[in-house]
């Protein structure tokens, strides 16, 4: 990922000299276990561990020009310092035991920022949502008016999808949380089961239960699927600010701070820029799902067609959803909303969102739902055409009620009669 998407705590996840750091720990544990089981002289292991230095990823880079293997350049570099004792290091381990245990560390990171900035977006919507409890909106569907709604109930369906997403993104944690030290086709032949037990207790990691070569990949892709469901999530909300603060409609509209400049040839613009990126990167979050399936499809007990692709995928996920739930959480806590306008909207239909409530009372009055349909709908045809307020549509239509009934059926509040058990589920989250 580009370094104007990448935060520094995401991109330290997956810098080179994490990653190294990583693969030298799992190295001397490794050493350190067979020296328990007496393979390994004592002496040999502590030499290890006091000699062993930080590798210089340019070095490793360096090396792997020549040997054309990554992990074997980084064995090298780590083992120069060492000396003699070197000979212990990956001891009876193939490259997928240092590689996959690693990313395994790296995506546990990576998942526990993911869900500290999943939590702060939980926290605010829950938030927002009752701070608006009672800020009736106009209800669009089909991006039409429909019937009354409130701000509040649309950032209440928000945050238990966020929650949704953010418990999809723990159950990943614990899926991608596991490591493999069990030999070139995963049967322990040249490695006592004892080496993967010490090494991954250590490191917090649970154990794949049956490898091949590798950790088996639908792991990856339970992670990468539940980073794309919660980046579409994020771009439902990012889309649905945006059509609010499209100029006719102007109920809210993402934070502008001050002396931000919204377009270099109109300085009238304050354009939602912030929840435009979001839809952008949720794009290619989105897309890393078909490369992290197809990832799971290796030729026996394994090929290498996964590894330039996780290579690629598994840190722009992360790194993008980690920027993205950063833009949201700014988004939605410095959000500008404007109930007046909201009103204003409500009524722009001269009384159209009120033709459900007052065909139910018409049924409720004695006629058939057919014929008060057909009633309701002239009358509403009528106010399309021609601007003619419902209100005197539906009386033209009807003598079933007078102008007193009307006011009780077209008052928004019953719209919120049943909110407060929504909100109720909202504080028990």
């Amino acid at each position: 990922m580009i370094p104007r998407y990448t935060r520094p705590e995401m991109g330290a996840v997956w810098d080179e000299r994490s990653k190294y750091r990583h693969w030298q720990e799992i190295e001397i544990l490794a050493v350190e276990a067979w020296a328990k089981l007496g393979v390994v002289p004592e002496a040999d292991a502590a030499i290890v561990r006091e000699r062993a230095m930080p590798v210089d990823p340019e070095y490793v880079a360096e090396l792997e020009r020549t040997l054309e293997h990554d992990v074997i350049a980084f064995l090298t570099a780590m083992g120069e310092p060492v000396g003699e004792p070197a000979r212990w290091i990956h001891y009876g381990m193939t490259s997928s035991d240092l590689l996959d245990t690693a990313l395994a560390l790296q995506l546990r990171d990576a998942c526990d920022l993911l869900l500290a900035g999943a939590d702060r977006l939980v926290q605010r919507l829950k938030e927002r949502a009752t701070e608006f409890k009672d800020s009736v909106c106009v209800g669009r569907t089909h991006g039409v008016h429909a019937e009354p709604t409130t701000f509040g109930l649309k950032l209440a369906v928000w945050a238990f999808e966020a929650a949704r997403g953010r418990d999809r993104l723990r159950r990943a944690r614990d899926a991608v949380a596991v490591g493999k030290i069990a030999g070139p086709v995963g049967t322990y032949a040249s490695v006592d089961p004892f080496v993967e037990q010490y090494v991954c207790e250590r490191l917090g990691l649970g154990i794949e239960d049956a490898a091949t070569q590798v950790i088996q990949r639908d792991r990856h892709a339970e992670f990468v699927n539940a980073c794309g469901v919660f980046a579409s999530t994020l771009d439902k909300i990012a889309t649905e600010i945006r059509h609010l603060q499209r100029t006719e409609v102007r109920e809210a509209e993402e934070p502008f701070r001050p002396g931000q400049k919204g377009s270099s040839a109109m300085p009238h613009k304050r354009n939602p820029i912030l929840c435009e990126r979001i839809s952008g990167l949720a794009r290619i979050v989105r897309a890393a799902a078909v490369p992290g399936m197809e990832n799971m499809a290796l030729w026996h007990e394994r090929d290498i067609s996964h590894s330039s692709a996780e290579r690629v995928i598994l840190p722009d996920v992360s790194i993008a959803l980690d920027y993205m739930l950063h833009i949201a959480n700014n988004v939605i806590a410095n959000m500008r909303v404007y109930p007046e306008r909201m009103k204003q909207n409500l009524e722009a239909s001269g009384g159209l969102v009120y033709s459900a409530a007052v065909l139910l009372e018409l049924v409720n009055r004695g006629l058939s739902r057919e014929d008060a349909y057909a009633t309701v709908q002239r009358a509403a045809m009528r106010t399309w055409d021609e601007g003619t307020p419902f209100r005197e549509t539906i009386l033209a239509e009807t003598d079933a009620f007078d102008e007193g009934a009307l006011d009780k059926i077209m008052d928004p509040r019953n719209y919120l009669t049943h909110a407060d058990i929504i909100f109720k589920r909202l504080e028990a989250l």
